[in-house]
């Protein structure tokens, strides 16, 4: 028999979003992860407000917020807190109840100077990287390192001369940039300084980019650090190194392997004066190197090949982050702001493979 349509809603439903939440749904874990990390940075929190005045929004809130906005593939703050008002999921998840009343996207803005003041997005991903730690899901020997570009929010047309020759341009800027050199040293942008000119490889176009760095864990696929860096082609040994060095380096040795991005005496060298063993990929003579920088004492060992076929996992970690998290162009200008939405990003990713990895071990 054919169903009717009811037209007419309910006066008084007695639910809460709780119960509509099916048990066996991966945001559980994740929230219950998330929340265990959020009770332990409390400290932080009372520090961050004053004893007196309005309530605000919780800071737990709007960290959560985040961790949501790149595991849903939500565009923007301000689709988000529309999606708020009816998502039973997320109003879930941040534990609001059906008849509280959705935050505004200002909030956010509102916010960030003082997340960014505290370091608090940091905190929350070295908090999440340390609860991985603790139930063994991350390797302490063996990891990789990578780089890639992450697009930054201006466009080319505010790639203007330093000396200001070409300010008479029309506002828009529209202008044929055909047979004129462009470089980082003579030009940047208007709307964000800190972005740099930088393409992917040959035959690539040059964009305005930064670059984000990450130090993946090869027993899981988890991220032990996770930088947001100027673009340029010297920023991937250098940030390798020191994220290697604040993380991972210590009285063990350990193995780290990467592209042949990093085959260079300087990243080799640094290195191993870090203890590190460097499983680079080799360049090979002939291919416009003089040769690589590791030799047979390193590519002999069967952790070689082993270092070498497991780092290519890292672009799968790059992959989500730039569809499913959505950060392959940042929202924020300036490497500060940039950086404090790739943690979170980076937080996100992490969450949801602990949460698989604990419901495989189940």
């Amino acid at each position: 028999m054919r169903g009717a349509q009811t037209h007419q809603s309910s006066m008084l439903c007695l639910m809460s979003p709780e119960s509509r939440v099916p048990q066996a749904h991966p945001l559980r874990s994740i929230k219950a992860l998330a929340d265990r990390v959020l009770a332990e940075m409390s400290p932080v929190f009372d520090s961050m407000y004053a004893s007196t005045g309005r309530p605000s929004v919780p800071p737990e809130r709007l960290l959560k917020s985040m961790l949501l906005m790149a595991l849903y593939t939500v565009r923007s703050e301000r689709q988000f807190c529309e999606q708020l008002d009816y998502n039973l999921l997320f109003r879930w998840f941040l534990e609001m109840d059906m008849v509280e009343e959705s935050f505004d996207a200002s909030t956010f803005s509102r916010n960030r100077e003082r997340l960014l003041q505290h370091e608090v997005t940091g905190l929350f991903f070295r908090a999440v990287v340390a609860e991985a730690q603790a139930g063994s899901l991350m390797s302490s020997e063996h990891f990789s390192v990578d780089g890639t570009l992450i697009e930054a929010w201006a466009s080319m047309k505010s790639f203007r001369a330093k000396d200001g020759s070409d300010d008479d341009q029309d506002g828009n800027g529209w202008i044929d940039f055909k047979g004129k050199r462009r470089s980082n040293e003579t030009h940047e942008s208007r709307t964000d300084p800190e972005a740099k000119l930088m393409r992917k490889g040959a035959g690539k176009e040059a964009k305005l980019s930064f670059s984000a760095h990450a130090l993946m864990d090869n027993r899981n696929g988890l991220l032990m650090d996770f930088r947001i860096a100027d673009a340029s082609p010297k920023s991937e040994p250098e940030t390798a190194l020191r994220m290697v060095d604040e993380a991972v380096a210590g009285s063990h040795r350990v193995t780290v392997g990467a592209d042949r991005g990093y085959d260079t005496k300087a990243f080799v060298e640094g290195a191993r004066q870090l203890h590190v063993t460097p499983h680079v990929a080799q360049y090979r003579k002939g291919e416009g190197r003089r040769g690589s920088a590791i030799d047979a004492r390193t590519t002999r060992h069967r952790g070689y090949q082993s270092s070498l076929r497991v780092r290519m996992r890292i672009e799968q970690v790059f992959g989500w982050m730039k569809t499913a998290g959505h950060f392959r162009r940042t929202r924020f200008r300036g490497k500060r702001r940039t950086q404090l939405a790739a943690y979170m990003v980076a937080a996100a990713y992490n969450l949801l493979r602990i949460a698989k990895l604990r419901a495989q071990c189940a």
